[in-house]
């Protein structure tokens, strides 16, 4: 796909900030801040019924596992079916099952396993749901990288917003209060995409290599279709195999030691503030890439990648909570960046008709590697101490970015909207020269 991208073809002029794009971003937005209300229903009502922590991380994995196990399953029957449709169809399962859970916790009858169960049905429904946003987003704004930023900002305000929220619910309620507000807002997404009017997708390249074909074709034949596709990228492939150390030595790791390092050290306030710290700095991220617009993006978003290192790094250097609370800033505007430059890049350098699939492939390499990465990171803090540990993931973040830069096909890959630099020029390393062009 050298040039100009497919997805945008014939419709440069559909603003980000459109009717329906308005209402494709409050159903994101307002979904996501449900989503964070739910480990906080989860944790306090199971604590309040007599279960522990482990049972929490059991509800939890129910949820996490389904979906990475059938999330890319999900994206062959988004690029077979209509992704609207499919979100509605999974926004109302959530909204019965999350207002079946409320039920349960208002009547006081918690069993485990139920709620395992409805877990395990929203991963689901989530895996259903998920493939089609980025074909979604492609199909309502010409300028990409302005809706996936935008998008970003909002699911990081509602990230900031949602766990406080969900505690004030448990203070003045009880978690069957916020298990009712985190249905309804699957309510509201469900509305919200409902009323969006999604203009058609592109039509499907004639010739070539790549193609939905008939919807008669076998599954399986569309879910090779979809692996082909994805390895025949190096940089998409690439990205996702250097991400899988990134989860098993930083992201797996950080997560649960810092909580654990901050709280034990400092108390809970502190975790609070540093947790907020990592938000804002997500919104500030997000912000940022609204505005700037490099020529390469995935270069530009590895270098803006570098600042996680500080996260870790400050809590297992033993730094004050000023310092923590700057590194977590510092972390959450470059993961937020990186984030906006991946997810635009996919979305415009992938054809649209297996679109859904390859995120999908990307959602699930993404994921694989992190409970990998959490099950090592107290066995590795009990042999090495945890800011050791924690200091180790700030050192690999700094691995993980350089191995990106290192990959030709990922520094070297051009936006798909930018003008060629020079006529003779040949395609960038993981792109479709101009003769394959569709």
């Amino acid at each position: 796909m050298s040039g100009t991208s497919e997805v945008g073809q014939g419709r440069r002029e559909r603003p980000v900030w459109s009717r329906d794009f308005g209402l494709f971003f409050a159903a994101r937005a307002i979904a996501r801040l449900g989503d964070t209300m739910l480990p906080v229903a989860l944790a306090a009502g199971l604590l309040q019924h007599g279960y522990g922590a482990g049972a929490v991380g059991l509800a939890m994995a129910a949820t996490a596992a389904a979906f990475a196990g059938l999330v890319v399953f999900g994206g062959v029957i988004a690029d077979r079916f209509s992704t609207r449709r499919l979100m509605i169809g999974a926004d109302l399962v959530r909204l019965g099952t999350q207002a079946l859970a409320a039920g349960l916790f208002f009547s006081g009858h918690v069993v485990l396993w139920e709620i395992c169960a409805i877990g395990f049905v929203n991963g689901v429904a989530g895996a259903v749901f998920q493939p089609g946003v980025a074909s979604t987003v492609t199909r309502l704004a010409s300028d990409v990288q302005g809706a996936n930023g935008a998008i970003r900002v909002a699911e990081s305000a509602a990230q900031l917003a949602g766990p406080a929220t969900a505690g004030l619910l448990v203070g003045f309620a009880s978690p069957g209060g916020v298990f009712a507000a985190h249905a309804a807002t699957y309510g509201v997404s469900a509305l919200c995409l409902l009323l969006l009017r999604l203009p058609g997708p592109p039509p499907a390249p004639q010739g070539g290599t790549v193609g939905l074909g008939p919807r008669t074709r076998e599954f399986r034949a569309d879910l090779v279709e979809g692996w082909r596709e994805f390895t025949a990228r190096p940089w998409l492939w690439g990205v996702i195999a250097v991400w899988g150390v990134y989860m098993i030595a930083v992201w797996g790791p950080t997560v649960p030691l810092v909580a654990t390092e901050v709280v034990q050290q400092h108390g809970p306030r502190a975790y609070g503030l540093v947790n907020s710290a990592l938000g804002a700095g997500t919104v500030v991220g997000g912000l940022v890439a609204l505005r700037l617009r490099p020529r390469r993006m995935l270069r530009a978003g590895a270098l803006a990648l570098f600042g996680f290192a500080a996260f870790p790094a400050s809590v297992g250097a033993g730094l004050g909570v000023p310092a923590m609370a700057a590194g977590a800033a510092v972390a959450g505007a470059g993961m937020s960046f990186w984030g906006v430059m991946w997810a635009t890049s996919v979305q415009t350098q992938v054809p649209p008709d297996v679109l859904n699939r390859i995120h999908a492939y990307d959602v699930a390499g993404s994921l694989a590697m992190m409970p990998v990465g959490q099950a090592l990171a107290g066995p590795a803090a009990s042999f090495l101490g945890t800011g050791e540990v924690l200091l180790v993931s700030g050192a690999m973040s700094l691995v993980v970015c350089t191995s990106l830069l290192l990959i030709p096909a990922v520094r070297g890959l051009v936006r798909a909207d930018a003008p060629p630099s020079a006529p003779a020029r040949t395609a960038a390393p993981g792109r479709v020269a101009p003769a394959e062009k569709h």
